[in-house]
């Protein structure tokens, strides 16, 4: 993979890499064994699920589609709409450090991320940090999802982002490989620690 050009900028995904947002924060509280929990998201509140929520489908919507399929779990399906903020543990300081010492430097900041339009609004006012980003692109906003291509081209085409000078940054192994398919260079993350190295390896910080 070739170096990284100036303009060099960076494009982080929001929820495992700046949010510390995991559904099992709040069904850990609603669940007396780890297993059974598991096996709920794993089944039925899963990513295929998820994802549809954050490609636009209305949480309403979906909650009364995937109740209908698992009434004996219509209670745990609908927490994940109505006790939603519970899954939000807060910042991932480390991260947010990282994303202000890139701000500091002037370097180009974007956000691609999948989250639903409904719950967007709680995030936005959450978390001031998200005013550092020159731009966002959220997918219940769009229409698409990551790891369709669609998505990304949103974001090189409204923001006029050359892919080549672009660095990708994202806790899914998924949307790295369809990133670099675009022609992006990609960081999947797996920590704070490992991300301000490989940042620091591409001389951005």
């Amino acid at each position: 993979m070739n170096d990284l050009k100036p303009p060099k900028t960076v494009v982080f995904d929001l929820g495992g890499v700046l949010i510390d947002w995991d559904p099992r924060h709040l069904y850990r509280k609603m669940f007396d064994d780890e297993g059974e929990m598991d096996r709920f998201l794993a089944g039925i509140c899963n990513i295929d699920w998820i994802l549809q929520l954050d490609g636009g489908l209305p949480m309403e919507n979906g909650v009364a589609i995937l109740s209908g399929k698992h009434p004996d779990k219509a209670a745990y399906i609908e927490a994940y709409w109505k006790r939603w903020p519970e899954m939000i543990e807060g910042a991932i300081d480390g991260s947010v450090d990282i994303l202000k010492a890139l701000h500091r430097k002037g370097v180009p900041l974007y956000a691609l991320s999948n989250w639903s339009v409904e719950t967007w609004p709680y995030a936005r006012d959450q978390f001031a940090f998200l005013d550092l980003f020159d731009g966002m692109v959220i997918s219940g906003f769009e229409g698409t999802k990551k790891p369709d291509a669609a998505i990304f081209r949103i974001l090189l085409d409204r923001y006029a982002i050359n892919p080549a000078n672009a660095l990708f940054i994202d806790d899914r192994g998924e949307n790295i490989v369809a990133a670099e398919r675009l022609e992006f260079h990609g960081i999947q993350f797996t920590g704070p620690a490992e991300l301000s190295a490989a940042l620091m390896g591409h001389g951005l910080l």
